[in-house]
């Protein structure tokens, strides 16, 4: 009884619990528009999808953006604590990349607001990246801090060679990649051994195995955006992302009747980002299977996003959600 209503007495001040995580949203429904836009450009479908869901994502990421600087003004405490968070500190960079996301959205639209937008998701990215890694430096951290969320301020690093084409030099972006692909290979080892020599996640991190994928996918598009080549290290990069989705869902099991987190968005941008690469795959070869690929990890992603943003709402309207853990 005395649980329930402290419940209660929490909702006056819900934006004090409103969790950096909610960026993770922005990441998986912007990167999901991205996929149907890329979509309609390789098969020939309507735009309206990709169009009317990245508008969705633009109005709620500024909601999120307004809301947390809210938070950052009337709660700074909980704030820095956020930021000083072992785990929670690697989601900041999620701010970041939905900016450079929302900015590859708008390149269909307006390359004036594209162009704006990178420049800040680029900034704001390059300073979580030194932030996070000062962090880790700086801070005992533990073997179990580490998940596979620290991929997070890396994979953006490999997002902006993608989102910054055309808008600044060749060799910026290379400097962006050179960091995303060099600490992948080094955190993958952290977190590999993680898995296998240590502790099972907490079951709400479990969904977060699915960043796996993400950098060697992010990191195929990126390569080919620089080198305009479908060379051997681009696929290599291909292969592995396609091997870490086909492992995953080999280990669907750990995911079964796991309560909702808001890390259950985790689950959407990787996939978002293996749909992209496939359907680039076979715009450059046109080969046939990887247009079945497509098409197969397109209504998986759509269906995944479908589910996690239904269990979202329901919790919202519960008030489960930006709560005290």
């Amino acid at each position: 009884m005395q649980n329930s209503e402290s419940i209660k007495a929490i909702p006056s001040n819900r934006l004090q619990f409103f969790p950096i995580m909610m960026f993770a949203i922005i990441m998986g429904l912007s990167g999901l528009s991205l996929v149907f836009y890329k979509f309609s450009e390789a098969f020939s479908i309507s735009k309206i999808f990709g169009l009317s869901l990245g508008l969705f994502s633009t109005g709620l990421f500024l909601i999120i953006v307004v809301t947390y600087l809210f938070k950052i003004f009337l709660y700074s405490k909980e704030v820095k604590a956020e930021i000083s968070h072992p785990i929670r500190v690697n989601f900041f960079a999620a701010s970041s990349i939905s900016t450079l996301l929302i900015s590859m959205f708008f390149r269909h639209i307006n390359i004036d607001i594209s162009e704006v937008l990178f420049y800040i998701g680029a900034f704001a990215h390059i300073f979580f990246t030194f932030y996070t890694i000062k962090f880790w430096i700086n801070n005992n951290l533990e073997i179990a801090h580490s998940n596979p969320a620290w991929f997070i301020p890396i994979v953006g690093n490999l997002i902006v060679p993608i989102s910054g084409e055309g808008f600044i030099h060749s060799s910026v972006l290379y400097f962006y990649f050179s960091i995303g692909i060099f600490f992948w290979i080094i955190l993958f080892s952290i977190i590999l051994n993680r898995i296998i020599f240590h502790k099972q996640f907490a079951a709400k991190f479990m969904p977060t195995l699915f960043i796996l994928i993400a950098p060697p996918a992010i990191g195929f598009i990126a390569y080919i955006k620089l080198t305009l080549s479908l060379d051997f290290f681009a696929h290599i990069l291909y292969s592995l992302g396609l091997f870490f989705t086909i492992l995953v869902f080999v280990m669907y099991k750990n995911y079964m009747n796991i309560k909702f987190f808001i890390s259950w968005w985790a689950f959407t941008f990787p996939m978002a980002a293996i749909t992209l690469a496939t359907i680039l795959m076979y715009e450059l070869t046109k080969v046939q299977l990887y247009a079945y690929i497509s098409y197969i990890l397109a209504f998986i992603t759509t269906i995944i996003v479908l589910l996690v943003a239904k269990e979202t709402i329901i919790h919202i309207s519960k008030k489960e959600i930006c709560i005290m853990e």
